[in-house]
């Protein structure tokens, strides 16, 4: 059974940094795909960012390219959401999540489609604001 669990998320200033944790059992991040999404409240939920191939190939949305990084700890079993100079817009809650085909995030008319992925965490509240 996949289980993804994401922490990390909380309330800052706009210019400030999170980094948002999730932590994954029953899948084995080496040889997957997992990604980061984001839904802000009234609108559809959308892709941040992808791994995959064991952490080498990462993609992120072009609204967050430069200031968002996402990266994973094979060992740890876990992935990782950098979030620098967050903006108001980047308000959301952000869920990470798993397709459960590799093919998807090789995909690039998949990889940000959320119905592509069959499993996802809780999410975590992401809030910026002065």
């Amino acid at each position: 059974q996949v289980q993804l669990a994401e922490s990390g998320g909380g309330s800052v200033q706009p210019g400030g940094s999170l980094r948002l944790h999730c932590a994954a059992s029953g899948i084995s991040m080496s040889s997957s795909c997992m990604g980061w999404f984001r839904q802000a409240p009234g609108k559809e939920r959308e892709g941040v960012a992808i791994i995959y191939r064991g952490g080498t190939v990462t993609f992120h949305a072009s609204s967050v390219q430069g200031r968002f990084t996402i990266s994973q700890d094979n060992a740890k079993n876990t992935v990782y959401l950098q979030m620098n100079d967050l903006k108001p817009e980047d308000t959301a809650m952000y869920y990470c999540a798993a397709p459960q085909y590799l093919t998807t995030c090789r995909n690039s008319d998949r990889r940000f489609t959320p119905s592509e992925y069959n499993y996802w965490g809780q999410g975590t509240q992401v809030t910026v604001s002065s």
